[in-house]
């Protein structure tokens, strides 16, 4: 992303965690690699909190605290027929099915809570899988980046394989996870894509105070079973895009 800026300040890299802040159309920009994982993305929200909130030599909240705007930008799966393959979809809403958040206090709005309980009862996870959890994007940001995109729920997954419905050498403990995925109702609201940090990500952001939204290329339908042909491309066009519309708007 950062081969889109017009100038570099700073490149660092830790493990996994790569970091570059540039400046695009006059806009000071910080991109971050985080790896794969909600398990990463607590430990990046953490921090990236830290560093503008807690003073770290005295080890004190400062009394004047920032909020940061925080945009992942990737790919994901779609769950319904009708999202095709090289589109973009904005998770209006992260679905976390992977447990993090019930680590932490967290209070849902009455909106979040309807949905979850809604979704609890459609997919139980049986005295066995992690309890679901569902937090709302920032509104600002979604006024701000999601124009001409689809918008949805976005399920965030455990795992790659069998937490996201895949088989390779063993049974599934749950068979059934696609179709209940993509059958999901409550209102007007279903899930419409799947990944591996977006609701982990939600709820952080918004445990710390910060704004926190999601956009994704999709690279696979996995209803009709189709698959991007030119995943790059679209990924440029969607970096661009947000990129655009964060020195515009934001």
């Amino acid at each position: 992303m950062s081969a889109f800026f017009d100038s570099i300040e700073v490149k660092k890299q830790k493990r996994e965690f790569v970091t570059h802040t540039g400046h695009y159309k006059g806009r000071r920009i910080s991109v971050i690699s985080t790896g794969i994982g909600t398990d990463n993305i607590d430990i990046v929200y953490n921090e990236l909190d830290a560093l503008v909130n807690i003073d770290l030599k005295t080890r004190t909240v400062k009394s004047n605290l920032t909020a940061l705007n925080l945009i992942r930008i990737g790919t994901s799966g779609a769950l319904q027929p009708e999202i095709p393959v090289d589109s973009f979809v904005f998770s209006t809403f992260g679905l976390g099915l992977d447990g993090l958040l019930n680590f932490y206090q967290y209070t849902n709005t009455p909106e979040e809570q309807a949905i979850i309980d809604s979704f609890r009862k459609h997919y139980p996870n049986n005295c066995k899988l992690p309890e679901s959890y569902l937090t709302r994007s920032s509104h600002k940001l979604e006024q701000a980046l999601s124009e001409g995109m689809h918008k949805g729920i976005t399920a965030s997954c455990s795992g790659f394989y069998a937490p996201q419905g895949r088989v390779l050498r063993y049974q599934l403990a749950r068979t059934d996870m696609i179709e209940k995925l993509n059958s999901f109702r409550h209102d007007e609201h279903k899930v419409t894509n799947f990944e591996m940090e977006t609701g982990a990500m939600y709820g952080l952001a918004k445990l710390l105070g910060h704004h926190c939204c999601a956009v994704n290329l999709i690279v696979a339908n996995r209803i009709a079973q189709q698959f991007s042909k030119k995943y790059e491309e679209r990924m440029h066009q969607l970096i661009q895009t947000v990129l655009d519309r964060i020195s515009a708007q934001l």
